[in-house]
Parts: C-alpha cells; sequence; structure tokens
C-alpha cells in the first residue's frame, strides 16, 4: 500500500486562542510523519468553524493565506460538534484524501497517536479508534457524567467503546460508505462502530487544555446521548411496552384483591394516602414513559422535514 494522502479535520467554536497554536503542531508532526516516509508532502488540514463569534475564522483565513495546506469551511451559525465533524468528512471526500483523522482544537487529545492511526491503516484497517487512557484531567463531574454516558449508551443498545470521543482515522472507503446515509441526526461514535469495516484501536493519553474553555458541558452531552439512543436502539421503547404491561397486570392483580377482600371478608380496600402515591408514582412513570416516545417522534419529526445539516457561508480549499 502506498503512503496515504491524510487529512486532519478539527471543528473549531470560539477557539480562537488556540487555533493557531494547534495548526502550528500538527504541522510539527506532519513534518515527522514526511520524514519518516508515511504520509505524503501534500497532506492537509481542514478546519471548520462552527459559528464561532470570536475572530476563530479570520485566525484560519490568515492560515490559509500563509499556507494553502490549511482549509476550511465556515457555517453560517452554530449547527453542533457532530454537524461540524460531517462536514469535515465530507469537504476532505470532495477535495480528495486517503484516510482522515478528527481530532478536537483544544489538542487535547495527544496528536503524535496519528502516527498510530496512519500505521495501524497501512496494516489494512479502514477505522482506528482512539480510546483514552484515563480520565485523569477530567473534574469530578465531567468523569462522572462520562462514565455514566458510556454504560447507558451500551446498556440501551447504542453500541460504542468505552472512553472512545471522536478523535479516530476513518479511510476513504468509510466515507464513501458514510455518503450513503442522508440521515440529519447521525451520531458518528455509534455510525463508524456498526459499520463492520475492519476496525482497530489505538489508547492515547489526554492533556490539559491548552487555552480557553471546554465547550463540552453536561446538556451537550446529555443532547448527544439522546441522539445516539434514540439514533442507534429501540431498547427504551422496549422498556415501555414491557412497563405498560408490568402496570396493568399490577392493576389487575389488585383488583382481583380487592374483589377478594369484599366478597370473603366483606372489607373494601381504602387509604386515601395510598391512592394519592399510586396516582403520583404511576402518573410519573407514564408521562416519562411518554417524554421517551417523544425523543423518538422528534427524531422522526426532525429527519421527514430533510432540513439540510448545515449550510456553508464561506470556503477555503
Amino acid at each position: 500500500m502506498e503512503k496515504p494522502l491524510l487529512a486532519v479535520i478539527i471543528p473549531c467554536f470560539n477557539e480562537e486562542l488556540c487555533i493557531r497554536k494547534t495548526v502550528e503542531q500538527l504541522f510539527v508532526v506532519f513534518k515527522s510523519l514526511i520524514e519518516k516516509n508515511k504520509i505524503q508532502p501534500e497532506s492537509y488540514i481542514y478546519l471548520i468553524d462552527d459559528g464561532s463569534v470570536d475572530s476563530t475564522w479570520d485566525i484560519i483565513r490568515e492560515l490559509h493565506n500563509e499556507n494553502p495546506l490549511v482549509k476550511g469551511q465556515k457555517f453560517i451559525r452554530n449547527y453542533g460538534n457532530q454537524k461540524a465533524l460531517i462536514a469535515g468528512l465530507e469537504g476532505v471526500q470532495v477535495l480528495g484524501c486517503d484516510c482522515v483523522v478528527s481530532i478536537d482544537a483544544d489538542l487535547q487529545q495527544d496528536e503524535w497517536a496519528i502516527e498510530k492511526f496512519v500505521d495501524e491503516y497501512m496494516n489494512g484497517y479502514d477505522i482506528v479508534s482512539g480510546i483514552r487512557n484515563d480520565r485523569r484531567t477530567d473534574s469530578f463531574l465531567k468523569k462522572s457524567t462520562a462514565i455514566a454516558f458510556y454504560k447507558l449508551m451500551n446498556l440501551l443498545g447504542a453500541k460504542i467503546p468505552v472512553n472512545h470521543s471522536d478523535y479516530r482515522l476513518v479511510s476513504r472507503r468509510a466515507l464513501e460508505v458514510m455518503a450513503k446515509y442522508p440521515e440529519t441526526g447521525l451520531f458518528l461514535r455509534g455510525f463508524f462502530h456498526e459499520l463492520g469495516l475492519k476496525t482497530a484501536y489505538v489508547k492515547f493519553d489526554v492533556k490539559p487544555r491548552m487555552a480557553g474553555e471546554s465547550k463540552f458541558n453536561f446538556i451537550k452531552l446529555l443532547e448527544l446521548s439522546l441522539t445516539g439512543i434514540t439514533s442507534f436502539s429501540i431498547v427504551p421503547l422496549r422498556i415501555i411496552a414491557m412497563l405498560g404491561f408490568l402496570m396493568a397486570l399490577f392493576g389487575f392483580i389488585v383488583g382481583i384483591e380487592a374483589v377478594f377482600e369484599k366478597i370473603f371478608f366483606n372489607d373494601a380496600p381504602n387509604g386515601m394516602m395510598t391512592t394519592i402515591i399510586l396516582l403520583c408514582v404511576f402518573g410519573g412513570i407514564q408521562l416519562f414513559c411518554v417524554g421517551i416516545i417523544g425523543e423518538y417522534v422528534g427524531q422522526i419529526f426532525r429527519e421527514v422535514k430533510d432540513r439540510p445539516r448545515y449550510i456553508k457561508d464561506e470556503e477555503l480549499k
């Protein structure tokens, strides 16, 4: 296999404090890989400005003017990290590449692991997923919610490797397969894991963020998990069906007991507080189930409208 033309995509949202240093450091990695004859000299970086309100796009434009191997596009507004990643993958497929690595703009993920990604690609793997070694750099809240996220996703049927984010390499073949999936709410972590293409895993360390603050908070993690679950699993709907059956069975048993007591003991059941508690409990369960069904209906609603995933404002090729 010939050495590949590598593209690195970076989703950016208000990253003016670190984007220049990130690009400079990635070109250091590129230089090392080129000297080792592992990638082509024309390998490039593709940045996606996800509706930043700071000077992120101005810096990207300056970097492009300084070096044409820095390319990118700008959204007309913020669409979210997943849409930015999809835009990057679609963008480099049009520009042309043999494989593409996605990495965060803060460069917390070890950029030198890209060499291991490329090595696995040369070994014949179409997807190489990065798995972080630990979560020592995370706060207690972020660590707890992340662990809960992976456990919940796998429990409900959206199978993704634990501690895998969106640091991965995918081949041109995988990009061609992705182009056949037009759905709006494409959950990339679940999608690439479910494809069935030959997959390898590379472990890497996570560094402290070089500047600025993380844009991935608890709310966004919750939105991402809901998208992943509703996109790849119907387990919650089956749980609702089972809950409905159990609630009906419970009601039937309680009814039989009431009739039995009335006939044989002439004693009608009483207890207003018990009735209120049961109404609140079962009413809450019903509302929770309706909410889950609503998430699936909302997902269908977004898909049937067939709106574009994102709209480009400007592109630098």
